[in-house]
């Protein structure tokens, strides 16, 4: 079986984080939706000792604790790590080819305006300027 990337397996734990939620927004419904139903019963139910009279009884829904969100002082350098993990890095002999390709254009413009300052700029500025006289 092959490896999958590390792109896939990034959406592969998300939609696994995905599917956790939905359920866990599933269960909260249904017990939201068994609370008020037992709330009804409950009204419906006339007892010897209760009165006929329609009491306000009201039912919060149960909610699932909010947990208190992270810190986020580190969040910012979690989130470049794993940033830096999904990046393609070249190759060693890559970095050495491009880093030769990008010495020899140095060397070369580096040489081509020396040319031209020195052969032809300086001189033209000396002729018209009259100072070798």
């Amino acid at each position: 079986m092959a490896h999958k990337s590390k792109t896939q397996r990034a959406k592969a734990t998300q939609a696994k984080a995905n599917r956790r939620d939905r359920q866990e927004r599933d269960e909260i419904a249904a017990q939201n939706a068994t609370a008020v139903e037992e709330s009804a019963d409950e009204k419906k139910k006339g007892g010897l000792f209760k009165s006929n009279k329609t009491e306000k009884t009201e039912t919060k829904p149960v909610v699932k604790e909010e947990k208190k969100p992270k810190k986020t002082r580190f969040k910012f350098l979690k989130d470049v790590r794993a940033e830096m993990k999904r990046v393609t890095w070249p190759t060693r002999q890559d970095v050495i080819r491009w880093s030769g390709v990008v010495v020899g254009a140095l060397l070369f413009f580096g040489i081509y305006v020396a040319i031209l300052d020195n052969l032809i700029i300086t001189p033209g500025l000396v002729a018209l300027t009259g100072l070798g006289a």
